[in-house]
């Protein structure tokens, strides 16, 4: 249940912000180059929701696989093998992502603390950093999840994609494609 409404959150939140930096974005180009005006808070309100979208976008490549890793090495190991490794992994970026779940909370309580704004927009500068506690934090989660599947036996590695394999695959699905 819980992990159904972070996925559906997640998705349906970076798919706002994708659509919402690209009409702001698309705006700004008409506004520049057909009436020659254009927002001043434009570029910094798409790089916050560029910002959003990445932080949010890493723990969502973590859940469908879609980072890339080299684990060559890796699959020369027995099933066994691979499970010990990839709990090793998933605990060192669960360690990793609390690491920076803590950096980023004491750099986002001293922004807030000290009362810094953003340079165009009127807004506290603390509220879009936001998400690297948040981001690092979903990251985390990720990673939990990928190691209870380790533990469970569903799942061999941290979920990397496999480029040389999807390579092959289009090469065998379609001889001269990529010639």
């Amino acid at each position: 249940m819980f992990a159904s409404i972070v996925n559906r959150l997640e998705e349906g939140i970076i798919a706002l912000l994708l659509a919402a930096m690209t009409l702001l974005t698309f705006s700004q180009v008409v506004a520049r180059y057909v009436f020659n005006t254009g927002a001043v808070w434009a570029l910094e309100a798409t790089e916050f929701l560029f910002a959003w979208m990445i932080f949010l976008g890493i723990s969502y490549g973590v859940k469908v696989g879609g980072h890339i890793g080299v684990d060559a090495a890796v699959k020369l190991f027995p099933r066994r093998g691979q499970q010990v490794i990839g709990l090793l992994g998933a605990a060192a970026c669960i360690a990793y992502s609390a690491i920076v779940v803590y950096g980023s909370w004491i750099y986002v309580s001293k922004l807030h603390m000290i009362g810094v704004e953003a340079q165009e927009i009127p807004i506290p500068r603390w509220i879009p950093l936001t998400v690297l506690p948040i981001g690092f934090g979903l990251l985390g989660y990720r990673f939990l999840e990928v190691l209870v599947r380790i533990l469970r036996g569903t799942q061999t590695g941290i979920g990397l994609a496999d480029e040389a394999k999807e390579a092959m695959k289009i090469d065998l699905d379609h001889p001269g494609a990529r010639r």
